[in-house]
């Protein structure tokens, strides 16, 4: 048995009759928004809010969901293939449904999630309960898939089943993080590498997200349509240039077919366009142990997610503006989907805590509403978390190079 931050313990032998516990991380994007789902770079790292997955076995044929967030619960026989709900549940079914497509065979149980993953922030909870629920699946089924596999996995289940157009990126570092360090995605080919958070001035600085407490919803709404509008410029730019994605694309290429597409698809592309190149240059400024560098580039990010991207809202625009106001602060900005959730801050470590207690009051003041604030480190992701309980199985292979 191994103890968590909860208290509690998981077991750490393969199923059998008493509950398997797995958990998963949430993430913050540090830069690179919007750009995972057209073969871009992304620069997230996981959290310490956590979500529980407890399965147990169960005798019959049903597969039983509940969640202590909601009143709700479903159970479902095994042969059933209904669609999504509409509700919490579509998440961990979704992941069940995907496991089902791969051939894995995974017996009747009771899965029960709770954890403290702020909802609807920007912080990824949908993906940390189905990357939690994956695992758990997978341990009852005695069976485990590498780091990609899973993520995608758990990408499809919410494309899919949920019907939401995410990218790669929130699923992939849920599994793949490591503490102390952010991860550097290459969202096409899904290679990776970990950049340290702790290297120079770098480390004597603290990461502190602000809850704007407005909620937003990715499954429908502006996010879809800013997607759709960033495809369009996409296929002009594959048919003129014979790119691969966006990710191939440059500036100019852009500009030559500013006439062929609308001025809001010029105007995402030129977003994901720019925000792969502050990506790159950030993990220069993270080798350098660069904060300045960094807190800069972050700006950068939210000046192009506000005017060109157009994702942003008054409330997180202010936590913005008024952060790079306040002492210590070498940047910030929008991270998530955005249209609400939180903006990210990169701030001196002795100020943190006058940082958090002064951007509070502010928005108070100026919106009457007390914004949620958080003082994070870099977490470990949900394979490293969960390694014991799946090193105790027989069949389970080695760790991928990229995950030592």
């Amino acid at each position: 048995m191994t103890a968590d931050r909860f208290g509690k313990t998981t077991p750490s032998g393969p199923a059998g009759s008493e509950t398997i516990e797995c958990v998963a991380p949430s993430r913050v994007n540090l830069l690179g928004e919007h750009t995972d789902y057209s073969g871009g770079l992304v620069l997230p790292m996981a959290i310490p809010f956590l979500t529980r997955a407890a399965i147990r076995p169960r005798e019959n044929s049903h597969y039983s969901f509940a969640s202590e967030l909601f009143s709700t619960t479903l159970a479902l026989e095994r042969a059933d293939r209904s669609t999504a709900r509409g509700d919490w549940s579509d998440y961990p079914v979704g992941v069940l449904r995907q496991l089902q497509n791969l051939g894995v065979e995974v017996p009747a149980f009771d899965l029960h999630l709770s954890g403290n993953v702020p909802l609807a922030a920007g912080l990824s909870s949908s993906a940390s309960v189905e990357v939690a629920s994956a695992m758990a699946m997978l341990a009852l089924a005695r069976q485990t898939l590498r780091i990609e596999e899973i993520a995608v996995l758990c990408r499809r289940a919410e494309n899919e089943f949920v019907g939401s157009p995410c990218g790669i990126m929130d699923q992939f570092v849920i599994v793949a993080a490591a503490a102390g360090h952010a991860l550097l995605l290459d969202t096409r080919t899904l290679a990776y590498e970990h950049l340290p958070m702790k290297k120079g001035e770098l480390g004597e600085t603290q990461i502190v997200i602000c809850n704007s407490m407005v909620k937003h919803s990715v499954a429908t709404g502006e996010y879809g349509i800013r997607r759709r509008e960033a495809e369009e410029g996409q296929a002009a730019l594959v048919a003129r240039f014979g790119v691969r994605d966006l990710g191939d694309a440059t500036l100019a290429q852009l500009e030559a077919i500013r006439s062929e597409i609308s001025p809001e698809a010029f105007r995402r592309c030129r977003h994901i366009i720019t925000e792969n190149t502050r990506v790159r240059a950030a993990k220069e400024a993270m080798n350098a142990g660069d904060p300045i560098a960094f807190g800069e580039l972050m700006l950068g990010s939210h000046t192009s997610q506000r005017d060109d991207f157009q994702c942003s809202c008054e409330e997180t625009d202010f936590l913005v503006e008024t952060a790079v106001e306040l002492p210590g602060c070498f940047g910030a900005r929008l991270t998530g989907g955005g249209f609400g959730g939180c903006t990210v801050n990169l701030v001196k470590r002795g100020e943190a805590e006058a940082f958090r207690n002064a951007l509070q009051a502010a928005y108070q003041q100026r919106f009457s509403r007390t914004a949620e604030t958080y003082l994070c480190e870099a977490a470990d992701g949900a394979w490293r978390r969960n390694a014991d309980l799946f090193a105790a199985m027989e069949s389970r292979p080695a760790l991928p190079s990229g995950a030592k």
